[in-house]
């Protein structure tokens, strides 16, 4: 593990749209590290007690790391916050280099988080995932359920059910040619025209000119294998979530999860979670009530 950032793909727009936000909204003494993986080099940032026990955040996609800045103080009063870049998505991981695989399989991905987690030396830890980070963490902790002793999805899709077909649909023109006026406009609409930090906004814009690799996706887990994952689970979805319907996703998340307190955030959409106020402090409380709880 490498102690200082090392130049990512992407252009000088994006770095430096990516370092304003570590710098402006970032608590002091965030330590920047690198993890090498059999996937490419992942791109932390670390805020906490060191010997304090860690918690890795993992973003939506196109919104980097950064965007847990919101919960780096409160979280790291009690955890080594560990916010991750996804390899292969925005940010200052870095994937394709010379002997490195691709990720391309929910296996891949479970892969990479193990050898994120070894880099830390973390036999275990809580895991916490917004939107396809969600996703991500979801599977992981079935994949590895020894290594994950509390889970958080942040209004998580893929997981309990599908995409609202307008938000797709909103969604396409941005996915098939993206561009920062179009990002706008679809974080405009997702989030009724919430005011979003200046500063991330401006990295998220930037980030539709990053050459990111294609997600990998795949069918919801089943219902056998969420009813037996013993894993203590908090699930926190957006009243407004134009990605899906937030009362039928906690419905299906109760029943299926039997370890899980299903908790809906009001007033706030998808897209605004996880860094607008002031539901960000609502946030705070319960992620930190739930991680630093008994069980």
């Amino acid at each position: 593990m490498t102690s200082s950032p090392r130049p990512a793909t992407g252009d000088a727009a994006f770095l430096a749209a990516y370092d304003e936000v570590i710098t402006a909204k970032w608590p002091a003494g965030t330590a920047q590290t690198d993890i090498p993986t059999p996937y490419g080099t992942t791109h932390l940032n670390s805020y906490g007690p060191k010997d304090a026990p860690p918690l890795l955040l993992l973003p939506g996609g196109g919104s980097t790391s950064t965007v847990w800045y919101a919960q780096a103080v409160e979280l790291g009063r009690s955890h080594r916050v560990h916010a991750v870049d996804l390899v292969g998505e925005p940010g200052r991981s870095v994937a394709g280099e010379r002997g490195t695989r691709a990720i391309r399989t929910v296996d891949d991905l479970n892969a990479w988080l193990d050898a994120v987690l070894n880099g830390l030396g973390a036999e275990s830890t809580a895991l916490c995932g917004h939107s396809y980070g969600g996703w991500i963490a979801l599977q992981y902790a079935l994949h590895a359920p020894h290594r994950v002793h509390k889970l958080v999805l942040v209004d998580p899709t893929g997981c309990f059910s599908g995409f609202r077909p307008g938000y797709l649909l909103h969604a396409l023109p941005m996915l098939l040619r993206p561009s920062p006026a179009r990002t706008r406009a679809f974080l405009a609409w997702e989030t009724g025209g919430a005011a979003l930090d200046p500063a991330w906004l401006r990295l998220r814009e930037a980030a539709a000119g990053f050459p990111a690799a294609r997600p990998v996706t795949g069918p919801r887990p089943s219902p056998e294998a969420l009813r037996v994952l013993d894993v203590p689970a908090l699930i926190l979805l957006a009243e407004h979530s134009r990605a899906h319907d937030a009362a039928r996703v906690a419905a299906t998340a109760r029943r299926l999860l039997p370890h899980a307190e299903t908790i809906v955030l009001p007033s706030v959409s998808h897209h605004a979670l996880p860094l607008h106020e002031p539901t960000a402090a609502e946030l705070n409380r319960e992620l930190a009530q739930f991680l630093d709880g008994l069980g």
